[in-house]
């Protein structure tokens, strides 16, 4: 489950440049939750100038099909399983040719473990954000013909050391592994190994007060720690 991120600009802009050498022109947004627009990368699709380069452009966190009827949030389209994305039917085929990168500063989720609910933002511990594998799809309005690009973020299930949060956790790609992602001519098939429950980076759990816990709230507030983060070192160490 991946719920809610936390995206702040300047660590994000130098990420980006070292991913794909392009500027990130989004807005701190510390509580960005699903339906929101948020900058995602992509390979520009054939056809179209600049084919084959990569590009940085916002889409809804929300995915809806290209076959859909209506733009609807009757189905939880915001997180796809890995183990079954290349069988669904609203998932298969951007499984197969329609890829993305969702550059974050990190996402929260709730530990249900005691009570009180813990809310934990969840950052790597060295470097400037994360890189999410996630998928993309293009509608467009039957009766305005205005076009809709969104996107999912690709879950697994979660590492032991991780677990005690919450059963799944985002998949995580290292620099190196997100431009494989982007790469059109790599089959996703040969790039299951990215779904394993891993830690391809070191991470600080940061547990932060319940102000996160309402999306409406956006302020710097949501990412400040209440208690000592929890670090797990991840395959990097």
């Amino acid at each position: 489950m991946c719920g809610r991120f936390n995206i702040t600009s300047d660590p994000l802009a130098r990420l980006l440049m070292e991913l794909v050498n392009l500027p990130y022109e989004g807005r701190d947004n510390f509580n960005t939750a699903p339906t929101e627009m948020i900058p995602v990368v992509r390979i520009v699709t054939p056809g179209l100038p600049r084919s084959g380069e990569p590009e940085v452009l916002p889409m809804r966190w929300w995915l809806t099909p290209y076959w859909a009827k209506e733009m609807t949030a009757k189905y939880s389209m915001f997180n796809a399983k890995s183990e079954t994305a290349a069988t669904s039917p609203a998932f298969r085929e951007p499984f197969r040719k329609r890829r993305c990168v969702v550059p974050v500063t990190g996402f929260y989720e709730w530990c249900r473990v005691n009570e009180p609910i813990v809310p934990y933002l969840i950052k790597p511990a060295r470097h400037g954000g994360l890189l999410l594998a996630g998928l993309w799809d293009r509608w467009v309005n039957p009766e305005t013909k205005t076009e809709v690009l969104s996107f999912t973020i690709l879950t697994a299930p979660a590492n032991p050391e991780f677990a005690f949060i919450h059963t799944r956790q985002p998949v995580m790609l290292s620099i190196p592994e997100a431009r494989q992602w982007l790469e059109p001519e790599i089959p996703t098939t040969e790039m299951t190994d990215f779904f394993a429950s891993r830690l391809p980076m070191a991470l600080d759990l940061i547990p932060v007060s319940s102000y996160v816990n309402n999306a409406r709230n956006k302020g710097a507030q949501a990412a400040e720690a209440v208690s000592a983060p929890i670090h797990l070192p991840g395959l990097e160490g």
